[in-house]
């Protein structure tokens, strides 16, 4: 299974300067706890690392802390996450037939995660792992007046790894470029091709780190899963 991994992003709403990734938790880098999972993994066997060029020689020194004999690759990214799927897509082996996409902000992905979204997408063309919303949700107009409420039940909270057939998604992303559609994650771009996309299970852990505030959220939850082991 082949895992493409955004990292090009700059750590904004982290208020930091430099690629939110190569900041520490707990001793290590974000991306290297991202790395360690698809590392782990028992299917992934090609991981592509979508980032821009300044942050690659961190990246390589991240990658030289395994011993493995998977193949990692840098990809330069693009100037929005959909511009640098698209070319980490162009990168991928020449006989790629599926891909997950992971964001490397979610750092506490579990091998078992990826594991089991690089099955399931053998069984279908699109997937997605989620966890089920708890909150009660507002749809909200402009003046921040409610508009309606959703039933939560069928509202679920998307994440990654997401799971894609490359030939299909290779052609959602060349029609998006021709139509101008501007989407935040994968999944869109096949919802707006009209393809199927699957839930998957998700973790509750699994959560993106953005702030600072998930900076302490991920070290907390970090440090009780490394109490069990």
């Amino acid at each position: 299974m082949n895992l493409l991994i955004a990292a090009a992003g700059m750590g904004r709403r982290m208020g930091s300067s430099r690629n939110k990734l190569l900041l520490t938790l707990l001793g290590k880098s974000l991306l290297s706890w991202t790395l360690e999972a698809a590392v782990k993994s028992h299917h992934i066997t090609w991981i592509g690392i979508i980032g821009q060029p300044i942050d690659f020689p961190d990246f390589k020194k991240n990658i030289l802390d395994f011993s493995t004999d998977k193949h990692i690759e840098l990809i330069e990214g693009g100037t929005t996450r959909q511009d640098s799927v698209y070319n980490g897509l162009q990168a991928l082996p020449w006989a790629a037939e599926r891909v997950l996409v992971h964001d490397g902000a979610r750092c506490l992905a579990t091998p078992e995660l990826l594991d089991r979204c690089a099955e399931e997408i053998l069984k279908c063309p699109g997937l997605i792992a989620s966890v089920p919303v708890k909150d009660t949700i507002k749809v909200v107009d402009p003046s921040g007046i409610i508009q309606n409420t959703p039933n939560r039940c069928n509202l679920w909270a998307a994440q990654t790894p997401q799971g894609f057939d490359v030939k299909l998604l290779k052609e959602c992303h060349e029609k998006g470029r021709n139509l101008g559609w501007e989407v935040t994650d994968d999944a869109a771009l096949f919802e707006k091709c009209g393809l199927p996309v699957k839930i998957v299970e998700g973790e509750e852990t699994n959560l993106k780190v953005t702030t600072p505030i998930d900076l302490k959220v991920a070290e907390f939850i970090l440090a009780q899963a490394l109490k069990k082991q």
